[in-house]
């Protein structure tokens, strides 16, 4: 049996010095125009577009007709020879020998592919297959793709190990309400709000360094340009560390990023009409405190043990710009397993990492003592038995340790200026979408 091939190559595999050469194309139809003697068929594909020439004088009636039928954004596998054209389209064009037509697009289509014509943006998320088609909205997840690859690799190359924790957990991560409740045979569950009791539980196995990238849940009715109720989260934690230690990998990660983003997605990120900046560690750390005389001076009042509400973070963001540290946060506003300072125990080793228009991550040394840990849950007003599976880890020799939690969607969207954080996840869940 003939093996059917139906593409040899991507657009960005052709250049004018393949002259002459045969080659097979496959893609959407983007765009029709007929003028005259010509009909021009221009074919997309993920690397961009070939512009396909037919001259009606060399080309079948039957053909000519079926191609004119063709609606826009059906799918075509194109055999052709390769012809050196400065005119066209990066240099060449392509004279088809065969045109297969592999399926026909509907009409009228739910949103222009081609942008040209602008969509809301529920109306794209609502036909998310067809949003990403279009070059500007697609590129936003190859460089997604590159984010998490740099990730890895930053951390794979200073010995972490990556570690998959449950997602269907007993018990609240931090307390509070924010919990998805599901049906687990006989009894209540949850989906997991953070990794934080397994990443921390994993401290005491000796493995030292572990790292998790993976989808986190909170059931809070935001509904806003920054909250999402299902995110992606990159978490780290560290053993026989401190917070300082761990800011200053979080610091270098974020650089290492831009400079990868900037090295390797060149392309992409001139479809967006993006330049990063030059991002450069250490960076600049203020105490909570210190905070709160700034948004003071700026007439923003806050009592002290009160969490910064987000007119005060955009007012900080004003003042501080790039990324920044708020460190030394009250004992009161950070989790029950938050490290508090020896002599002083108001404030705690915790911190958050801020960007201008919101906070990227949040961490903190955590507390490895048991009965001091036992005794935070208590004071934070829930119930030790609730954690008693975590508890246990510590009851048997846990090292002091430390690590953070960084949103990867609220990375993408400050990094590529993007305002609404919908854009920057394939299929966004908030207060109101839970489909596609």
């Amino acid at each position: 049996m003939e093996r059917v091939v139906l593409r040899t190559h991507y657009s960005n595999e052709i250049n004018p010095g393949m002259d002459g050469e045969e080659v097979v194309v496959a893609g959407w139809l983007h765009e029709r125009r007929d003028l005259g003697g010509l009909l021009f068929l221009i074919l997309r594909d993920r690397e961009g577009i070939v512009q396909v020439t037919l001259r009606k004088d060399k080309t079948s009636e039957e053909l000519l007709e079926r191609v004119r039928r063709l609606s826009k954004e059906s799918v075509i596998s194109v055999r052709g020879v390769v012809r050196s054209d400065k005119r066209a389209p990066n240099g060449y064009e392509l004279i088809p020998r065969e045109i297969k037509v592999l399926n026909v697009a509907a009409t009228p289509l739910p949103l222009e592919v081609s942008g040209r014509i602008k969509s809301e943006l529920d109306t794209r998320l609502d036909s998310r297959f067809l949003d990403l088609r279009n070059p500007r909205n697609r590129e936003i997840f190859r460089i997604r793709s590159e984010v998490l690859k740099t990730i890895r690799s930053f951390l794979d190359e200073r010995g972490f190990i990556e570690v998959n924790t449950p997602k269907i957990v007993a018990a609240a991560t931090e307390g509070g309400t924010a919990l998805f409740p599901i049906s687990y045979f006989e009894r209540e569950a949850f989906l997991s709000q953070s990794p934080q009791l397994y990443k921390q539980m994993m401290m005491a196995t000796g493995l030292d360094r572990v790292y998790e990238i993976a989808p986190i849940f909170r059931a809070e009715e935001h509904d806003t340009t920054k909250h999402l109720n299902e995110a992606t989260s990159a978490d780290i934690e560290a053993a026989f560390v401190d917070h300082e230690w761990v800011m200053g990998v979080l610091e270098e990660l974020v650089a290492f990023v831009y400079e990868n983003i900037r090295e390797r997605c060149g392309k992409s990120l001139e479809i967006l009409g993006v330049e990063l900046p030059e991002v450069k560690p250490p960076f600049e750390r203020i105490t909570y405190t210190e905070a709160l005389e700034l948004l003071t001076e700026h007439g923003v009042e806050l009592e002290w043990g009160e969490d910064l509400s987000t007119p005060a973070e955009k007012t900080l963001g004003e003042i501080m710009g790039a990324h920044y540290f708020i460190v030394e946060w009250p004992t009161s506003v950070k989790p029950y397993y938050t490290m508090p300072f020896e002599g002083r125990e108001e404030v705690c080793k915790a911190f958050d990492l801020m960007h201008p228009r919101v906070e990227l991550a949040s961490g903190s040394q955590r507390i490895h003592d048991y009965e001091m840990l036992r005794a935070s849950i208590e004071k934070h007003g829930l119930s030790p038995e609730s954690f008693k599976f975590y508890l246990e880890a510590f009851r048997y020799g846990m090292p002091p340790h430390a690590g953070w939690g960084l949103g990867i969607e609220r990375l993408l969207m400050t990094m590529l200026e993007i305002e609404n954080i919908r854009e920057v996840i394939l299929f966004p869940r908030d207060r109101r979408r839970l489909v596609p």
